[in-house]
């Protein structure tokens, strides 16, 4: 059965921030530091999904959606990312889970989605190899808990993205500029992976996967200056966090001046056999050669094209076009691959863009040339928009955040129809 879903995160939806034994993430910190979210915005309310979880599964059973990827909070289920269980956690996302397979929309969560609880981080995040135990033992908590209903799971949401711009460049949560000092992140998240995979298949899970998010790169000109800073990039977007996972090796990353520490047997727990590989995909990236920063590589615009309304750009094929570079690079190696995440922002209920976005999109997605097994819009709902609280609208559903009402835009309506014709057509 193909996936059509949709998508959301815990931190972006939930709120909640403080009942039934929640503990602190990094998130709360951050948001609640001033100057760190846009207009101080913070995610204490967000969607109030802890208490509407009923009316948004409604919402998606009216869409017609057979899936939902959504994430676990860390510090709702264990408030210090380690020792006690918070039992009233794990009851919310039961009662969710069944909530869920009621409406026969198969549940499909991710357990890391960037709110790190933040006592974890007090001793080094994931700077710190003990996060990858860490999080291995909040894994089999869940798996415990939901397995007898929960068939397919998520490990890390965009490894690279919680890297870059939350250790690396400090625009997210927690907040640290380490640059590539950065990239034993990158490390840690991945054992982790593979550490909480292991405890996923001990307690009885039938499938895991990892969401990464990927960009096709595209070099500035055809000079060798640009054509090995678009690898260089390629190396650090990509093939970081992808060839670990599929060939049990990392790439050369001697242009960055760091070394993974790596120890013996790390790289087979990572690279142990997945049944998914989750693809989030937004648009391309044009680099060329090194600037003036210190970097080995410089971001060029990318012209010509629409823009959404947070300035990205789009390019439809670009999914195609990862999705066979993707095919090419690892054959068969790459197990069946999901669009765990795609989507735009866009104001306004009559959302046109969106409905020509997700349309296009989808039909690039299905001229590749690769085991496809499933679509997930980003996002269900408008939400909390990291750094740019709540400036930034990729829900298919208005919310209105005064009054926590929902309305379905016009691209819900389309995507609505959409479906009910793929299942016309099946």
């Amino acid at each position: 059965m193909f996936l059509w879903g949709t998508a959301t995160a815990s931190y972006q939806i939930e709120g909640a921030v403080n009942e039934d034994g929640r503990g602190p993430s990094v998130w709360d910190t951050f948001s609640h530091t001033p100057g760190k979210v846009r207009d101080g915005h913070t995610g204490d309310v967000a969607c109030d999904h802890y208490h509407r979880y009923a009316e948004d599964v409604a919402l998606m059973a009216g869409l017609g959606v057979n899936a939902y990827r959504f994430s676990i909070a860390w510090p709702r289920v264990m408030p210090t990312g380690a020792g006690p269980v918070n039992q009233a956690g794990l009851d919310f996302y039961d009662r969710l889970v069944d909530a869920l397979c009621e409406r026969g929309i198969t549940p499909v969560p991710t357990l890391f989605h960037w709110d790190l609880p933040q006592a974890l981080e007090d001793e080094g995040g994931w700077l710190s190899r003990d996060t990858s135990r860490r999080f291995a033992d909040y894994a089999a908590v869940v798996a415990e808990r939901l397995t007898d209903r929960v068939r397919m799971w998520i490990t890390l949401n965009e490894p690279f993205v919680h890297m870059v711009e939350g250790y690396g460049l400090g625009i997210h949560a927690p907040g640290r500029a380490l640059m590539f000092d950065a990239l034993p992140v990158a490390h840690h998240q991945l054992l982790g992976h593979g550490l909480a995979t292991q405890a996923l298949r001990a307690a009885g899970a039938e499938q895991v996967l990892i969401t990464n998010n990927c960009t096709p790169v595209w070099s500035a000109s055809d000079s060798p200056e640009d054509l090995a800073a678009a690898e260089t990039y390629d190396i650090l977007h990509n093939r970081l966090f992808n060839d670990p996972v599929l060939t049990g090796a990392y790439p050369d990353l001697t242009a960055f001046g760091v070394e993974i520490p790596v120890r013996p047997g790390d790289l087979e727990t990572i690279g142990q056999p997945l049944d998914g590989l989750g693809i989030n995909y937004y648009n391309p990236t044009r680099i060329g050669g090194p600037g003036g920063d210190g970097l080995p590589f410089r971001f060029e615009e990318i012209s010509g094209v629409p823009t959404t309304a947070f300035g990205w750009p789009v390019v439809p094929d670009g999914l195609r076009e990862l999705l066979d570079s993707l095919k090419a690079r690892y054959g068969e190696a790459l197990p069946p691959v999901y669009i765990t995440e795609n989507g735009c922002s866009y104001d306004g209920l009559d959302d046109q863009e969106r409905i020509a976005y997700l349309d296009g999109h989808i039909t690039a997605m299905r001229r590749a040339d690769v085991d496809l097994r499933g679509y997930f819009v980003w996002s269900l709902l408008d939400n909390f928009e990291w750094a740019e609280g709540y400036h930034q609208r990729f829900g298919l559903v208005h919310v209105d955040f005064e009054t926590q009402e929902r309305t379905p835009k016009a691209s819900y309506h389309w995507l609505r129809k959409f479906l009910e014709a793929q299942s016309t057509d099946t």
